[in-house]
């Protein structure tokens, strides 16, 4: 099909990988390629598609995936929107979404782009089922328990720090949204803990929960990318006390991710420039195939 959307990955770790699975599924998307900093020791997975590391090499592409760690979402998307390339990507600090969501649209509303923000699971999908909540309860309150899991960004964060050689941060639900973080580091030589430690819980992933540093020979052996979430609401609709509702997944984190991902790159193509988050756009456009056919089907 001429009309096919074409993608390109940007990053290719745990999330890309299950980005271009994904995106084998789909029928209504070409891979372009995959984008990585270095295009050395490519790992076997992508060897019928072309690895750059230049967009610019790929040709036309329509939207960009960005699979990079959060605090380099909005250097890539900045970059590719000022080429007219719409971009969707996971970015995961809750509190500097409306800061990126203002800089890219800018951007994205110069150069006739789209960017789609913190389209993963949550932020992401867990965000529409929060606004529908509060639609159907306008007064109460929304608890969101993560886990027990891992988390992808907090791990990445982890491993960025000095004296890390891997690492891994479980999430560890203690209930009405408060959470415990582990974190299990193997320390480069002649690294010390409690300064990996300090480090770890001065950043603004950890810095308001309650983190524990343990350091393991080997990170891998404690490794487990499952992961989940439970939401509930007790509130009011109208003048009517005592509302509940409740949401349960659990979860591979970084397919749902990937998947979430490539639903929100088939929506950019069906959006007006600027830079939305996921309560903003139609949960349709996240669905492959003919709008009328799911409104048939979903309503």
């Amino acid at each position: 099909m001429s009309n096919k959307i074409k993608a390109a990955i940007v990053g290719y770790g745990n999330i890309g990988r299950n980005v271009l699975d994904a995106l084998q599924q789909a029928q209504d998307f070409e891979i372009a390629g995959i984008v990585r900093r270095s295009a050395d020791n490519t790992p076997n997975e992508p060897a019928h598609y072309q690895v750059v590391t230049d967009i610019d090499k790929l040709g036309n592409v329509d939207v960009a995936i960005l699979c990079t760690p959060t605090r380099e979402v909005e250097k890539y998307a900045s970059l590719l929107l000022a080429k007219g390339i719409n971009t969707v990507d996971s970015f995961d600090i809750h509190t500097l979404i409306p800061e990126l969501r203002q800089n890219l649209g800018n951007i994205a509303r110069k150069n006739g782009s789209v960017a789609i923000i913190s389209a993963g699971w949550d932020p992401g999908s867990d965000s529409v089922v929060r606004t529908l909540m509060q639609a159907a309860a306008p007064k109460g309150i929304t608890y969101t328990n993560f886990g027990p899991g891992m988390s992808m960004g907090h791990t990445v964060c982890v491993k960025s720090k000095d004296g890390v050689k891997n690492a891994l941060s479980m999430t560890i639900p203690l209930g009405t949204g408060i959470h415990r973080r582990m974190v299990y580091v193997e320390l480069e030589d002649g690294a010390k803990l409690d300064d990996v430690a300090a480090a770890v819980k001065a950043d603004p992933y950890f810095i308001n929960d309650e983190t524990h540093v343990i350091a393991v020979n080997n990170v891998d052996e404690v490794k487990d990318m499952g992961h989940g979430v439970h939401m509930e609401r007790k509130g009011v609709s109208g003048t009517t006390q005592n509302q509940r509702f409740e949401f349960n997944m659990t979860i591979n984190n970084p397919a749902l991710t990937a998947q979430i991902l490539v639903g929100a790159a088939r929506a950019a193509m069906r959006q007006a420039p600027g830079c939305y988050t996921m309560i903003e756009i139609p949960v349709v456009d996240l669905l492959e195939g003919d709008r009328d056919s799911h409104i048939g089907h979903l309503v």
